[in-house]
């Protein structure tokens, strides 16, 4: 299992519609990670109906403190690596951290992930 790590709410001025953006450009990487013959995870895959599920209303909700990174926290015991995507994220930060203490690999571009194939130009 990979986890796919990347900007989600940095950066957006919490604009829905800037996060939502952002999550599709993390999820781009899920059918890739796929083929090659991994399970891609996101974090909010996870967090955002736990969220929801606790009463909160979205990532900008209070009780998200309680949710958000603690999820990617908890996925990072299951994960066997981390993609970290570009861009500005303090989350994304804490899980590539997070994978180097636990000795996780962690790749920077989709085309290090093993058994990705990479199509010719």
């Amino acid at each position: 299992m990979i986890l796919i790590a990347g900007p989600y709410r940095s950066g957006t001025g919490d604009d829905p519609e800037l996060m939502t953006a952002n999550l599709r450009r993390l999820e781009e990487a899920a059918w890739p990670i796929f083929r090659a013959g991994h399970v891609p995870m996101i974090g909010e895959w996870v967090a955002l109906p736990v969220l929801h599920g606790a009463g909160g209303a979205g990532p900008t909700d209070p009780i998200a403190e309680q949710v958000m990174y603690p999820t990617a926290q908890r996925l990072l015991q299951h994960c066997d690596a981390v993609l970290r995507l570009p861009g500005v994220s303090t989350g994304a930060d804490q899980d590539v951290a997070i994978a180097h203490e636990r000795g996780l690999p962690v790749w920077y571009r989709l085309e290090e992930v093993p058994g990705l194939e990479v199509p010719a130009a």
